[in-house]
């Protein structure tokens, strides 16, 4: 169980974070358009997870908005913005926000993501919502680089992040 924070109190999660040099673990997760994505389909590219609880906090929407804007310049490389928010919402503030160059997912179905990676929130205000979590998965499916956000309300390091890419 990983044990972080939101504004200082203590929150937990279902487990660690997924470790580096292990196989990603496979997912099912819809898109703004209720199509069904999974890891396969991202096989080949380097996959940046940025994981949050919700697009409409401003932590959330700051690290898509940083992402999005990186991503513009990556080659071979697909930011995946995944949350349990409904599709619906994640369309309406990619619209708002003219947001282009990452993919939204939704785990609100099954929260299988969630459980899968062990970033599910098991107490507090933000219960079965995920934790913030930057995860890289490279080419064949293994992963690269991972942080679990120790403060929710802070923003991942996205340098060490994009500097594994």
């Amino acid at each position: 169980m990983a044990s972080i924070t939101l504004k200082g109190n203590a929150i937990n999660t279902i487990g660690s974070l997924p470790e580096v040099g292990t196989k990603a673990a496979n997912f099912s997760l819809k898109t703004v358009g209720l199509e069904t994505k999974t890891l396969d389909d991202f096989l080949g590219k380097k996959i940046i997870l940025n994981v949050f609880p919700s697009i409409d906090t401003g932590t959330c929407a700051a690290s898509v908005r940083a992402f999005n804007k990186s991503a513009a310049q990556l080659e071979n490389t697909v930011v995946l913005c995944v949350s349990k928010d409904l599709p619906f919402a994640q369309a309406r503030f990619c619209g708002a926000e003219g947001i282009m160059n990452v993919e939204m997912l939704s785990d609100f179905t099954t929260g299988n993501f969630g459980k899968a990676y062990e970033l599910e929130i098991i107490d507090g205000p933000f219960a079965y919502l995920h934790s913030r979590a930057v995860i890289i998965i490279d080419e064949i499916g293994t992963i690269a680089y991972a942080e679990q956000v120790s403060e929710i309300a802070n923003e991942p390091n996205y340098e060490a992040a994009l500097k594994v890419i």
